[in-house]
Protein backbone atom coordinates (compact mmCIF):
# COMPACT_ATOMS: atom_id res chain seq x y z
CA UNK A 1 0.00 0.00 0.00
CA UNK A 2 1.09 3.59 -0.92
CA UNK A 3 -0.79 6.80 0.08
CA UNK A 4 -1.37 7.58 -3.51
CA UNK A 5 -3.29 3.94 -4.46
CA UNK A 6 -4.76 4.70 -1.27
CA UNK A 7 -6.18 7.85 -2.43
CA UNK A 8 -6.88 6.08 -5.96
CA UNK A 9 -9.31 3.40 -4.45
CA UNK A 10 -10.90 5.92 -1.67
CA UNK A 11 -11.32 7.96 -4.40
CA UNK A 12 -12.95 5.75 -6.40
CA UNK A 13 -15.58 3.84 -3.62
CA UNK A 14 -16.83 7.93 -3.41
CA UNK A 15 -18.09 7.94 -6.65
CA UNK A 16 -18.50 4.61 -7.60
CA UNK A 17 -17.43 5.69 -10.95
CA UNK A 18 -13.45 5.82 -12.64
CA UNK A 19 -14.35 9.06 -15.06
CA UNK A 20 -15.56 10.85 -11.84
CA UNK A 21 -13.09 9.49 -9.70
CA UNK A 22 -9.90 10.65 -12.29
CA UNK A 23 -11.36 14.02 -12.45
CA UNK A 24 -11.27 14.99 -8.88
CA UNK A 25 -7.50 13.21 -9.21
CA UNK A 26 -6.48 15.29 -12.28
CA UNK A 27 -5.52 12.09 -13.65
CA UNK A 28 -6.91 10.15 -17.07
CA UNK A 29 -9.17 7.60 -16.96
CA UNK A 30 -6.90 5.42 -18.30
CA UNK A 31 -4.49 5.98 -15.95
CA UNK A 32 -6.39 5.29 -12.89
CA UNK A 33 -7.46 2.20 -14.78
CA UNK A 34 -4.13 0.82 -15.29
CA UNK A 35 -3.44 1.44 -11.36
CA UNK A 36 -6.41 -0.61 -10.49
CA UNK A 37 -5.79 -3.60 -12.40
CA UNK A 38 -1.94 -3.20 -11.13
CA UNK A 39 -3.59 -2.92 -7.71
CA UNK A 40 -6.09 -6.03 -8.06
CA UNK A 41 -3.01 -8.27 -9.73
CA UNK A 42 -0.91 -7.69 -6.46
CA UNK A 43 -3.81 -8.60 -4.29
CA UNK A 44 -4.98 -11.48 -6.56
CA UNK A 45 -8.50 -10.10 -6.22
CA UNK A 46 -11.21 -7.81 -7.43
CA UNK A 47 -11.58 -4.71 -5.16
CA UNK A 48 -14.74 -3.46 -6.90
CA UNK A 49 -17.69 -4.94 -8.53
CA UNK A 50 -18.85 -3.59 -12.23
CA UNK A 51 -21.56 -3.54 -13.47
CA UNK A 52 -21.97 -0.87 -16.69
CA UNK A 53 -19.86 2.09 -15.09
CA UNK A 54 -21.03 1.64 -11.82
CA UNK A 55 -17.98 0.35 -9.49
CA UNK A 56 -18.89 -1.16 -5.75
CA UNK A 57 -16.20 -2.62 -3.51
CA UNK A 58 -16.26 -6.05 -2.93
CA UNK A 59 -15.84 -7.82 0.51
CA UNK A 60 -12.02 -7.78 -0.15
CA UNK A 61 -12.33 -3.84 -1.43
CA UNK A 62 -14.68 -3.04 1.66
CA UNK A 63 -11.96 -4.51 4.05
CA UNK A 64 -9.14 -2.78 1.93
CA UNK A 65 -11.25 0.62 2.35
CA UNK A 66 -11.27 0.40 6.62
CA UNK A 67 -7.32 0.02 6.53
CA UNK A 68 -7.24 2.81 4.03
CA UNK A 69 -9.30 5.29 6.02
CA UNK A 70 -7.24 4.50 9.02
CA UNK A 71 -3.68 4.73 7.82
CA UNK A 72 -4.17 8.04 5.76
CA UNK A 73 -5.17 8.89 9.45
CA UNK A 74 -2.32 8.36 11.38
CA UNK A 75 -0.50 10.06 8.68
CA UNK A 76 -2.45 12.93 8.78
CA UNK A 77 -1.88 13.32 12.58
CA UNK A 78 1.54 12.35 11.70
CA UNK A 79 1.71 15.82 9.45
CA UNK A 80 -0.29 17.95 12.09
CA UNK A 81 2.04 16.89 14.74
CA UNK A 82 5.30 17.30 12.03
CA UNK A 83 4.14 20.44 11.45
CA UNK A 84 3.52 21.46 15.11
CA UNK A 85 6.89 20.84 15.84
CA UNK A 86 8.20 22.57 13.07
CA UNK A 87 6.54 25.14 11.99
CA UNK A 88 6.74 27.70 14.62
CA UNK A 89 2.58 28.45 14.95
CA UNK A 90 2.20 28.24 11.10
CA UNK A 91 -0.47 26.27 9.80
CA UNK A 92 -4.06 25.48 8.52
CA UNK A 93 -7.81 24.78 9.88
CA UNK A 94 -10.45 23.67 8.41
CA UNK A 95 -13.52 24.71 10.63
CA UNK A 96 -17.53 24.35 9.67
CA UNK A 97 -19.83 26.75 11.08
CA UNK A 98 -23.43 26.26 11.49
CA UNK A 99 -25.73 28.13 8.59
CA UNK A 100 -27.06 30.71 10.52
CA UNK A 101 -24.53 31.29 13.56
CA UNK A 102 -20.94 31.89 11.56
CA UNK A 103 -21.54 35.90 11.62
CA UNK A 104 -22.58 36.53 15.09
CA UNK A 105 -19.51 34.25 16.15
CA UNK A 106 -16.46 34.12 13.34
CA UNK A 107 -15.68 38.01 13.59
CA UNK A 108 -14.81 38.02 17.16
CA UNK A 109 -13.47 34.87 17.50
CA UNK A 110 -11.15 35.32 14.36
CA UNK A 111 -10.17 38.58 15.50
CA UNK A 112 -8.56 37.23 18.80
CA UNK A 113 -7.44 34.22 16.67
CA UNK A 114 -5.24 36.10 14.11
CA UNK A 115 -3.64 38.22 16.63
CA UNK A 116 -1.87 34.88 17.95
CA UNK A 117 -1.50 33.03 14.97
CA UNK A 118 -1.46 35.64 11.88
CA UNK A 119 0.43 33.06 10.35
CA UNK A 120 -2.46 30.08 10.34
CA UNK A 121 -4.41 29.65 7.33
CA UNK A 122 -8.08 29.62 8.40
CA UNK A 123 -10.75 28.07 5.75
CA UNK A 124 -14.22 28.53 7.11
CA UNK A 125 -17.46 26.64 5.81
CA UNK A 126 -20.82 27.18 6.62
CA UNK A 127 -23.14 23.94 6.14
CA UNK A 128 -25.94 22.43 7.83
CA UNK A 129 -25.70 19.80 10.79
CA UNK A 130 -25.66 16.69 8.22
CA UNK A 131 -22.86 17.87 5.78
CA UNK A 132 -20.94 19.06 9.08
CA UNK A 133 -20.90 15.78 10.47
CA UNK A 134 -20.21 13.90 7.64
CA UNK A 135 -16.81 16.08 6.48
CA UNK A 136 -15.51 15.70 10.17
CA UNK A 137 -16.00 12.17 10.10
CA UNK A 138 -14.16 11.75 6.17
CA UNK A 139 -11.55 14.01 7.81
CA UNK A 140 -12.35 17.51 5.86
CA UNK A 141 -12.55 19.61 9.09
CA UNK A 142 -10.84 19.88 11.78
CA UNK A 143 -13.58 21.16 13.85
CA UNK A 144 -16.84 21.59 13.90
CA UNK A 145 -19.86 23.97 15.97
CA UNK A 146 -22.90 22.55 16.30
CA UNK A 147 -26.19 23.74 17.93
CA UNK A 148 -27.49 21.05 20.39
CA UNK A 149 -24.70 18.37 19.15
CA UNK A 150 -26.22 15.09 18.89
CA UNK A 151 -23.03 12.64 20.18
CA UNK A 152 -21.52 10.66 17.61
CA UNK A 153 -19.26 7.76 19.06
CA UNK A 154 -16.82 8.90 16.50
CA UNK A 155 -16.45 12.06 17.41
CA UNK A 156 -15.57 14.24 20.89
CA UNK A 157 -17.35 16.92 22.27
CA UNK A 158 -16.32 20.34 24.25
CA UNK A 159 -18.90 22.93 25.55
CA UNK A 160 -18.20 26.05 23.89
CA UNK A 161 -21.31 28.20 25.36
CA UNK A 162 -24.53 27.56 27.21
CA UNK A 163 -26.48 30.36 26.22
CA UNK A 164 -30.40 31.77 26.64
CA UNK A 165 -32.78 31.33 24.14
CA UNK A 166 -34.66 35.03 24.30
CA UNK A 167 -38.65 35.91 23.23
CA UNK A 168 -38.15 38.68 20.63
CA UNK A 169 -41.15 41.37 19.78
CA UNK A 170 -40.98 44.75 18.41
CA UNK A 171 -40.08 47.55 21.87
CA UNK A 172 -43.44 49.03 21.19
CA UNK A 173 -45.49 46.96 21.35
CA UNK A 174 -48.56 46.59 24.06
CA UNK A 175 -47.57 43.41 25.40
CA UNK A 176 -43.41 44.46 26.29
CA UNK A 177 -44.75 46.51 29.69
CA UNK A 178 -46.27 43.13 30.75
CA UNK A 179 -42.67 41.32 30.96
CA UNK A 180 -41.51 41.44 35.04
CA UNK A 181 -38.01 43.06 35.82
CA UNK A 182 -35.59 40.63 37.00
CA UNK A 183 -31.50 40.01 37.08
CA UNK A 184 -30.28 39.64 33.40
CA UNK A 185 -33.80 39.83 31.09
CA UNK A 186 -37.18 40.80 31.97
CA UNK A 187 -39.16 37.29 32.36
CA UNK A 188 -42.79 37.14 30.36
CA UNK A 189 -45.45 34.90 30.76
CA UNK A 190 -45.40 33.23 27.57
CA UNK A 191 -49.48 32.12 28.29
CA UNK A 192 -50.16 35.60 27.87
CA UNK A 193 -48.83 35.69 24.44
CA UNK A 194 -51.11 32.51 23.15
CA UNK A 195 -53.14 34.76 20.84
CA UNK A 196 -49.76 36.71 19.61
CA UNK A 197 -48.38 35.79 16.04
CA UNK A 198 -45.29 34.09 16.01
CA UNK A 199 -42.72 34.20 13.16
CA UNK A 200 -40.60 31.32 13.27
CA UNK A 201 -37.79 28.84 12.03
CA UNK A 202 -38.54 25.62 10.99
CA UNK A 203 -38.92 22.50 13.48
CA UNK A 204 -35.63 20.69 11.86
CA UNK A 205 -33.69 23.84 13.07
CA UNK A 206 -32.63 24.03 16.36
CA UNK A 207 -34.35 27.10 17.42
CA UNK A 208 -37.43 26.21 15.84
CA UNK A 209 -37.43 22.68 17.53
CA UNK A 210 -37.26 24.48 21.06
CA UNK A 211 -40.19 26.75 19.93
CA UNK A 212 -42.27 24.06 19.88
CA UNK A 213 -40.83 21.97 23.09
CA UNK A 214 -41.86 25.21 24.66
CA UNK A 215 -45.27 25.86 22.90
CA UNK A 216 -45.95 22.23 24.36
CA UNK A 217 -45.01 22.62 27.78
CA UNK A 218 -47.43 26.07 27.61
CA UNK A 219 -50.24 23.85 25.87
CA UNK A 220 -50.10 26.40 23.45
CA UNK A 221 -50.86 26.35 19.30
CA UNK A 222 -49.49 29.57 17.97
CA UNK A 223 -50.64 31.10 15.08
CA UNK A 224 -47.43 31.07 12.82
CA UNK A 225 -47.53 33.96 10.39
CA UNK A 226 -43.73 33.06 8.51
CA UNK A 227 -41.47 30.55 9.10
CA UNK A 228 -38.09 31.43 8.27
CA UNK A 229 -34.55 29.62 8.22
CA UNK A 230 -32.49 32.96 8.74
CA UNK A 231 -32.68 34.26 12.10
CA UNK A 232 -32.11 37.98 11.05
CA UNK A 233 -35.06 37.70 8.09
CA UNK A 234 -37.04 36.69 11.47
CA UNK A 235 -35.65 39.38 14.14
CA UNK A 236 -36.42 42.24 11.28
CA UNK A 237 -40.14 40.32 10.10
CA UNK A 238 -40.49 40.17 14.24
CA UNK A 239 -39.75 44.77 14.04
CA UNK A 240 -42.04 45.09 11.55
CA UNK A 241 -45.32 43.78 13.35
CA UNK A 242 -45.52 39.94 11.41
CA UNK A 243 -45.11 37.87 15.16
CA UNK A 244 -43.00 37.21 17.47
CA UNK A 245 -40.00 35.39 17.12
CA UNK A 246 -36.88 33.39 19.04
CA UNK A 247 -33.58 34.21 18.86
CA UNK A 248 -30.43 32.88 20.96
CA UNK A 249 -28.67 35.29 23.02
CA UNK A 250 -25.43 35.58 21.53
CA UNK A 251 -27.00 36.28 18.01
CA UNK A 252 -29.37 38.48 19.57
CA UNK A 253 -26.07 40.24 21.20
CA UNK A 254 -24.30 40.51 18.04
CA UNK A 255 -27.32 41.98 15.73
CA UNK A 256 -26.77 45.68 14.08
CA UNK A 257 -30.03 47.25 14.41
CA UNK A 258 -30.71 50.74 14.20
CA UNK A 259 -33.77 50.10 16.63
CA UNK A 260 -33.26 47.00 19.14
CA UNK A 261 -36.53 45.16 19.86
CA UNK A 262 -37.52 43.84 23.00
CA UNK A 263 -35.86 40.63 24.72
CA UNK A 264 -37.58 38.76 27.36
CA UNK A 265 -36.64 35.32 29.45
CA UNK A 266 -39.58 32.32 29.03
CA UNK A 267 -39.78 29.10 31.10
CA UNK A 268 -39.99 28.61 34.69
CA UNK A 269 -35.79 29.09 35.15
CA UNK A 270 -35.34 30.35 31.29
CA UNK A 271 -34.52 28.31 28.01
CA UNK A 272 -31.12 27.21 27.36
CA UNK A 273 -29.51 25.91 24.11
CA UNK A 274 -26.04 24.13 23.76
CA UNK A 275 -23.17 25.53 21.55
CA UNK A 276 -20.42 23.10 21.08
CA UNK A 277 -17.42 21.76 19.03
CA UNK A 278 -16.62 18.97 17.84
CA UNK A 279 -13.38 17.14 16.12
CA UNK A 280 -12.66 13.07 15.23
CA UNK A 281 -11.90 11.04 18.43
CA UNK A 282 -8.09 10.14 18.95
CA UNK A 283 -6.51 13.21 16.44
CA UNK A 284 -4.16 15.18 17.06
CA UNK A 285 -4.32 18.60 17.73
CA UNK A 286 -1.44 21.47 17.04
CA UNK A 287 -0.79 23.62 19.48
CA UNK A 288 -3.22 26.34 17.41
CA UNK A 289 -5.90 24.00 16.83
CA UNK A 290 -6.07 23.40 20.95
CA UNK A 291 -6.21 27.65 21.30
CA UNK A 292 -8.62 28.28 18.80
CA UNK A 293 -10.94 26.06 20.62
CA UNK A 294 -10.45 28.19 24.00
CA UNK A 295 -10.25 31.05 22.46
CA UNK A 296 -13.66 30.33 21.01
CA UNK A 297 -14.84 29.37 24.26
CA UNK A 298 -14.07 33.30 25.55
CA UNK A 299 -14.88 35.03 22.88
CA UNK A 300 -18.38 34.20 22.74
Amino acid sequence: MNFTELNYVLCIAKHHNLTKAAHELYISQPTLTKHLQKLEREMNGKLFSRSGNNYTPTYLGRRYLEYAKKILEVNQDWEKELQDLTSYNEGELNIAFPLMRSSSMVPQIMQAFHEKYSRVKVNLLEEAYAIQERLLLDDQLDFAVFNEAKPHPKLEYETLLKEEVLLVMPAGHPMASKGIEKEGYPWIDLKLLEKEPFVLHFPEQTTGQIALEVFEQYNIQPSVSIRSRNTVTCVKLCQRGFGMCFVPENYMKNLELLNKPACFSIGETGVFSTLSIAYRKGAYLPVYARDFIEIARNSI
